[in-house]
C-alpha cells in the first residue's frame, strides 16, 4: 500500500506542477484551482489506503478523469493510452493490419470475415466474405471474440500473422502468413458519372489525406468527360479534421476565401481560416446532399458552399456540430480531447444545435425558434443558426422496415447468401443493373420458414396497447367487435412480412451479393441506380435555371 500512496502522491505533483507550467493558475481561480486539486489527490490517496477492497490507482484515476469532464460536453473526453490507438484510426483513417472487417457468426460458432478492404493484404491473400477464422499463429481462436481477433491481427506494419481458416465457398481448411501493412480507409470510396455530364462523389469521413482523394476525384471527373455538374454526397459524413474540410473548399470557391472562423473564450483564441489555392472547379454548378447525420466538418464544407451560394444543399437538416476539439496531452500518454472553440462559417452563424454551457448535468438545452438568429448568405438569402444546417431542397429521408433490419442483425442475410454463394460459385455480375431472380427470393423465403424473428410491428404494439388499457377503463365490451377486425387485418406474421416487405429484403440481398462480388465501391455503385436523393439531384442540376433561381433568391426554412 506504500507504493500506491507515493505514487498517487507523485501523480498529484505532476498534475500541480504542469498546471504551474502551463499557466493554466494564471486566471482568477487560481486558488479554486489549486485547492480542488488538492482535495482530489486526498481523496485518491485515502481511498486506496482505507477502502475496503484493493482498488487499482489506475482505475481511480480514470473514474476521476471521466467523471469531471461528464457535464461537460459529449466531446470533451479523457482518454487513456490503451484508448488513443482506436482514436488514432478514426482521426486518421489508418492503422497497421490486415485490412479487413471481422463479425461474429449468428449462431456464435466463431468469427468470420465480414469484408476485405480492396487491395489489402487479407484481399490479396483470397480472404472471402465468411471464411472462419480458426488459428492465429498457432492459437485456437474458435471460440475467441471479435476484439480478441481483431487485436490479434492488428499490428506493427511489415510483421506477419499466421493464420488458419475454414473456407467459407469449400469448407476446406487452409493456413497462410500474411504481412501487416499500414491500412488506410478511403475517405472518398467512390465518384463516377451518374448521367451525362453529371458527376458524383461519395465522401465519408475528414480523416488526414482526405484532401488528396477528393482532389484525385475531381481530376479522374474531369478526365472522363465534360463535368457541367456535380453531386457532393455528405450524408452520414460523421467530419474529422477541420484542415481537411479548407483544403476542400479550396477546389470550389476562390483562393483567398474565409470559410471558416474559430473563435474561443478570449480574442487569442480566434483563427480564421482561408482557401489558400486557386480553384479546380470553380464555375460547375454544385448540389451537396446531407441528412441527419452529417456533421461537424461536413458541415463546414456543406455550409460554407451554402453561405458563398456556391452549392445548393438538399436532403434533410444536418446535425448541428459547431464546436471544436482540441489534443491536449496530460502525462504518461493520456490525453484529454478538450471542446476549445465554436466554429462560424462565412455569414456568420454558428450552427451548433444544442447549448451544453449549463454544465449542471441536467437535460441539454436546444435552441428554441423564438431565439433562432437569421443571417444571410452572398447573395442575401435568409439562412439561420441553431438548428443545424438546413437544406435549400428539403427532401423526406426514405425510412427501411424495422423487419429488414431484424433481418439483417440476426444474420440470416449473410447466412444464406453464404449457400448462394456456394451455390453459384462461378456467377458473373454487373453492379448497377444486378437483382435476384424470383426464385432466389422463393429460396429465402422457404430458408426463414424455421427461423425466429422476434419482431412486432409499431402497429401490432399499439393494438395491443389499444386493447389493454380498454379492458382498464371498461371500454372492451364496446370495441370487441371493432378490436378483433382490426386484429384479424392486421397480418404480423413472419411469412406476411416476408411479402410485404420483399423490396426492401430484396435489395439488402442485392446490396450483400454485389459487396461479395466487388467490394464497397461496387455496391455504392449499384444503390446509385435506385437512390432517390441521387436521382433529384441530377434533375436539378440539368435544369440550370431552377438551381440559379435557388441560389439567387430561395431562403432556408427556419426549422
Amino acid at each position: 500500500m506504500k507504493w500506491m500512496k507515493s505514487n498517487i502522491t507523485r501523480v498529484g505533483a505532476v498534475l500541480v506542477v504542469a498546471a504551474v507550467v502551463t499557466g493554466l493558475w494564471a486566471t482568477k481561480d487560481d486558488f479554486g484551482l489549486g485547492r480542488n486539486m488538492e482535495i482530489m489527490v486526498n481523496m485518491m490517496r485515502e481511498i486506496s489506503s482505507l477502502y475496503v477492497d484493493k482498488v487499482s490507482p489506475d482505475k481511480l484515476m480514470k473514474d476521476g478523469a471521466v467523471g469531471m469532464v461528464r457535464n461537460l460536453d459529449p466531446y470533451t473526453q479523457y482518454m487513456s493510452e490503451e484508448e488513443m490507438s482506436d482514436f488514432e484510426i478514426q482521426a486518421t483513417g489508418k492503422y497497421g493490419g490486415i485490412g479487413a472487417t471481422i463479425r461474429m457468426r449468428r449462431d456464435s460458432s466463431g468469427v468470420v470475415v465480414a469484408q476485405p478492404y480492396k487491395g489489402t493484404p487479407s484481399d490479396l491473400a483470397g480472404l472471402k466474405i465468411g471464411d472462419r477464422f480458426l488459428t492465429i499463429d498457432g492459437e485456437d481462436v474458435t471460440k475467441s471474440t471479435t476484439a480478441d481477433i481483431s487485436s490479434r491481427l492488428k499490428g506493427v506494419p511489415g510483421t506477419t500473422v499466421k493464420i488458419g481458416i475454414e473456407r467459407m465457398m469449400t469448407g476446406e481448411k487452409e493456413e497462410m502468413e500474411l504481412t501487416r501493412a499500414r491500412i488506410a480507409i478511403p475517405g472518398v470510396p467512390y465518384s463516377g458519372y451518374v448521367a451525362d455530364g453529371i458527376g458524383y462523389i461519395s465522401h465519408n469521413d475528414f480523416t488526414d489525406g482526405c484532401y488528396d482523394e477528393m482532389r484525385a476525384a475531381v481530376n479522374s471527373l474531369i478526365s472522363k468527360g465534360e463535368l457541367k455538374g456535380l453531386i457532393l454526397d455528405y450524408r452520414d459524413n460523421g467530419g474529422g479534421s477541420l484542415s481537411e474540410a479548407v483544403k476542400i473548399l479550396s477546389l470550389f470557391v476562390p483562393k483567398g476565401s474565409e470559410v471558416v472562423t474559430m473563435r474561443g473564450r478570449s480574442e487569442q483564441g480566434t483563427r480564421r481560416h482561408l482557401t489558400e489555392s486557386a480553384p479546380v472547379l470553380g464555375e460547375v454548378p454544385i448540389v451537396v446532399l446531407i441528412n441527419g447525420n452529417s456533421a461537424s466538418a461536413a458541415e463546414i464544407v456543406s455550409g460554407a458552399l451554402q453561405d458563398m451560394d456556391r452549392a445548393v444543399l438538399m436532403g434533410q437538416p444536418s446535425f448541428g456540430k459547431g464546436l471544436v476539439q482540441t489534443m491536449v496531452p496530460v502525462g504518461y500518454n493520456a490525453y484529454l480531447k478538450v471542446t476549445t472553440s465554436k466554429y462560424y462559417i462565412p455569414s456568420g452563424r454558428c450552427i451548433q444545435r444544442i447549448n451544453y454551457s449549463s454544465h449542471d448535468g441536467t437535460t441539454s438545452e436546444m435552441v428554441p425558434d423564438s431565439l433562432m438568429r437569421e443571417f444571410r448568405t452572398r447573395n442575401g438569402r435568409k439562412v439561420y443558426e441553431g438548428k443545424g444546417l438546413m437544406p435549400d431542397v428539403r427532401v423526406k429521408p426514405e425510412y427501411i422496415s424495422s423487419f429488414a433490419v431484424m433481418l439483417y442483425n440476426l444474420g440470416y442475410i449473410e447466412e444464406f447468401l453464404d449457400g448462394y454463394m456456394r451455390r453459384n460459385p462461378n456467377q458473373q455480375i454487373d453492379n448497377k443493373s444486378f437483382s435476384i431472380t424470383d426464385q432466389d427470393y422463393e429460396d429465402f423465403v422457404k430458408y426463414m420458414e424455421d427461423k425466429s424473428v422476434p419482431y412486432e410491428s409499431r402497429t401490432r404494439l399499439a393494438l395491443d396497447m389499444l386493447k389493454k388499457t380498454s379492458e382498464e377503463e371498461r371500454y372492451d365490451e364496446a370495441f370487441k367487435e371493432d378490436l378483433l377486425l382490426l386484429e384479424k387485418k392486421l397480418k404480423d406474421q413472419k411469412a406476411d412480412n416476408l411479402r410485404r416487405y420483399r423490396q426492401e429484403i430484396t435489395d439488402m440481398l442485392n446490396g450483400d451479393i454485389v459487396l461479395r462480388h466487388s467490394y464497397a465501391e461496387g455496391l455504392i455503385e449499384h444503390n446509385l441506380v435506385s437512390d432517390s436523393l441521387v436521382i433529384k439531384a441530377v434533375e436539378l442540376l440539368r435544369n440550370g435555371e431552377e438551381h440559379s433561381r435557388i441560389l439567387a433568391e430561395q431562403d432556408t426554412e427556419k426549422q
